[in-house]
């Protein structure tokens, strides 16, 4: 039988840090919640607890809503670095 591979366990960089809110005008927190075409990566990928990845995908939202990220990158217009554009 095929072994399982052993997974380092995910853990809330959040809880960790004891947060109570995140603001969605501290870009360079967020974007570790964001993939590279700025959508928002699901609890699994990030580890975040379901209480801070609520908070999180809020914050992503309201920022998205004052144009501090944008919605979604075309597959045409590709950018090396996305995150540059994020300061």
């Amino acid at each position: 039988m095929a072994e399982r591979r052993k997974f380092k366990k995910r853990y809330c960089k959040y809880c960790e840090q004891k947060v109570e809110f995140i603001d969605y005008k501290e870009l360079n927190s967020l974007k570790f919640s964001l993939s590279e075409r700025f959508k928002i990566m699901p609890r699994r990928l990030t580890g975040n607890c379901k209480r801070h990845q609520e908070l999180v995908t809020v914050a992503i939202k309201r920022a998205r809503q004052t144009a501090l990220i944008p919605y979604v990158i075309d597959r045409k217009k590709v950018v090396e670095n996305p995150f540059e554009i994020i300061r």
